[in-house]
């Protein structure tokens, strides 16, 4: 069933905004998408095909200026993980992709009411302290109140472990009624969530996978262009997946069928994934069957956006 939508008053303009995931939660809570700025090419297209009345930009933050959008309740945004990611080299402010600093500059630009990031739990290490408390002074320069939180998806109702860091930062009144109060919401296993999709196409062995995979999912994660194809992960989260009676290698073209063995171990389809990461049912990706896969597993969970945004947007209405 789809969550009903905040009544609609507030505007946010959003960076990076990838295939959507924190646009829609963004959405539910009451902010109306004016501009929306995206790099890829595909995740672009799976937004104006959702949501044709918005404004999506295609092209790169650095050069995107935000002067015209001045005065618009929210800034947001899930800038590039790959320079604080434990996946990766953890470069920090060296790694060429690091775009925090073009955040503050369109929120100079801008002026926004209020400031929601998120990035990757490897933020909160100890070894970038010395860059959140650099990035926190500069967001007070510019007339904000910053605080951030590692936020579990899975708390909030999203059936798979991930654990995000967001970032809130709200002019001086705002911030003093904004409450980290986010709700606690019983996440369905993996099992109890796909089940539907898995027997979609009749396969008799669907309800007894589904009791055997009776758990929380690992992170999904998008992976990078640079790296072949679709695939669950690396092969820790391949073996937890496993454990699931999920098949990691590669992501099936569709659910298995009515001549499939009883015990077989599928692969999950790209609309099982996004079911996973959160986004509603009728939510359509465009590219192939990888690039789908990497906008979902790359996206905000629409639930954490979602909850998040309803908080800013409580400690703005007062």
């Amino acid at each position: 069933m789809p969550r009903k939508t905040k009544k609609t008053n507030l505007t946010v303009l959003e960076i990076c905004a990838g295939a959507g995931g924190q646009a829609v939660g963004l959405e539910r809570a009451g902010f109306q998408c004016v501009a929306a700025v995206e790099l890829d090419k595909h995740a672009v297209a799976t937004l104006r095909l959702n949501r044709p009345k918005w404004k999506v930009i295609h092209g790169d933050v650095r050069v995107f200026d935000a002067t015209a959008y001045k005065g618009v309740d929210l800034f947001a945004g899930g800038v590039p993980c790959p320079p604080f990611s434990k996946g990766g080299k953890q470069l920090g402010a060296d790694d060429e992709r690091d775009l925090f600093p073009e955040a503050l500059r369109l929120i100079k630009q801008c002026e926004p009411r209020a400031v929601l990031l998120e990035n990757v739990a490897g933020f909160a290490q100890a070894k970038f302290d010395g860059y959140r408390a650099s990035l926190f002074r500069k967001l007070k320069r510019l007339g904000y109140e910053a605080s951030w939180r590692i936020v579990q998806a899975s708390d909030l109702g999203v059936p798979q472990l991930r654990p995000r860091v967001v970032i809130t930062a709200l002019r001086k009144d705002d911030a003093a009624r904004f409450l980290w109060k986010l709700p606690k919401i019983q996440a369905p296993t993996v099992g109890d969530c796909l089940v539907d999709l898995m027997a979609s196409r009749g396969w008799t062995g669907a309800r007894a996978w589904a009791k055997k995979a009776a758990k929380i999912a690992p992170t999904l994660v998008g992976g990078s262009k640079k790296h072949g194809g679709a695939d669950l992960g690396p092969t820790r989260a391949k073996k937890q997946w496993a454990e699931l009676g999920v098949d990691g290698m590669g992501v099936a073209n569709e659910a298995p069928g009515r001549d499939t063995p009883f015990d077989h171990r599928p692969k999950l389809t790209v609309r099982m994934a996004a079911r996973i990461q959160g986004f509603p049912d009728d939510w359509q990706f465009t590219g192939k069957k990888t690039s789908e896969y990497r906008q979902i597993g790359n996206a905000f969970p629409p639930q954490v956006a979602e909850f998040v945004g309803r908080a800013i947007r409580k400690a703005m209405k007062g």
